[in-house]
């Protein structure tokens, strides 16, 4: 949450509603470069790739935005392991068919 990376929940009663703003809590710069390097992952790595277009297809409104959010979200996810750890990202080999 320190970036911002969430949308606050609306509801009443039963209602909630789909159209929410991204929240605006958190480093306004970190949530920027964090969505940029995500966009910048997805075009060039093929698991960001497959995930980004899951959470195209799955969201109803605000596609483009939800999507590259949540493939944010997975990036924060893996950096956050990788610092932790103290490794240097390796891509998964793909396999030949």
């Amino acid at each position: 949450k320190f970036a911002g990376l969430f949308w606050p929940h609306k509801q009443s009663g039963k209602m909630k509603s789909d159209n929410t703003y991204l929240a605006k809590r958190g480093n306004r710069y970190l949530r920027y470069y964090l969505v940029e390097a995500a966009n910048s992952v997805r075009r060039y790595e093929s698991d960001y790739r497959a995930y980004y277009q899951k959470k195209y297809d799955e969201t109803p409104k605000h596609k483009h935005k939800r999507a590259i959010v949540l493939t944010a979200r997975k990036l924060v996810r893996l950096v956050d392991v990788l610092l932790r750890n103290h490794q240097l990202y390796a891509p998964p080999k793909e396999r030949i068919k």
